[in-house]
């Protein structure tokens, strides 16, 4: 039976690869520390959005210093449109200076430092760990937690759980590349509420989809 799921897991990934050979992260930035920004930004809100709050925010303030220039009340109006503004802004604020005080200025390059990072959880180390310093990881948001469950990939009721699962079921210097690639998925096929199973290549393959044949 591990065979068989091994064999199926091979055969998502090698079909995920060929859909999306492009993919990658949507938030544009150009350092770290402009990617935490917009990760921590992209809570509960598209990156469409984010990338147009943080072009007029990374004008001005695209370090962690410079950020610390802006008053909370400030950075709010900033970023208000990316909702839960007044969490992101003590977030953003506080992370900036733990990495002006602990990091001298620079965003700390390991998982276990960046979430030491004040208002940093393990899914925005992971994207960071992965996307600006090239580690391996898979960050489980939104997508990548139903798309993975969907699929049978990887089982569970917490994004923890799904991230254990998927490291276990995908070769290790896969992990980031699968992280895009199940984000792509959920984003233009498998939505949350009206998975588009019918012109899915992944369906022949999809536990969800024999269960709601």
């Amino acid at each position: 039976m591990r065979y068989n799921v091994h064999m199926n897991t091979q055969e998502i990934l090698k079909t995920l690869a060929e859909l999306y050979p492009d993919a990658k992260p949507a938030l544009h930035f150009s350092s770290p520390y402009e990617l935490l920004v917009a990760v921590i930004l992209s809570a509960q809100c598209t990156d469409e959005r984010v990338n147009k709050v943080t072009a007029v925010l990374f004008a001005e303030h695209n370090t962690p210093s410079s950020m610390l220039q802006l008053s909370a009340q400030e950075l709010e109006r900033y970023i208000y449109s990316c909702g839960f503004y007044r969490n992101k802004a003590a977030h953003i604020l506080s992370a900036s200076r733990d990495i002006m005080e602990k990091y001298g200025g620079e965003v700390p390059s390991t998982l276990e430092e960046l979430q030491t990072l004040a208002g940093v959880g393990r899914k925005t180390a992971n994207v960071v760990y992965s996307v600006a310093f090239g580690g391996d990881a898979i960050a489980v948001d939104t997508h990548v937690f139903r798309v993975a469950n969907r699929l049978g990939l990887a089982e569970g009721k917490t994004p923890e759980a799904v991230e254990r699962g998927l490291m276990q079921a995908i070769p290790q210097n896969l992990w980031s590349a699968s992280h895009h690639y199940l984000i792509w998925h959920g984003r233009r096929v498998c939505h949350s509420q009206r998975p588009a199973c019918g012109e899915c290549a992944l369906a022949p393959l999809c536990k969800y989809r024999k269960q709601h044949p």
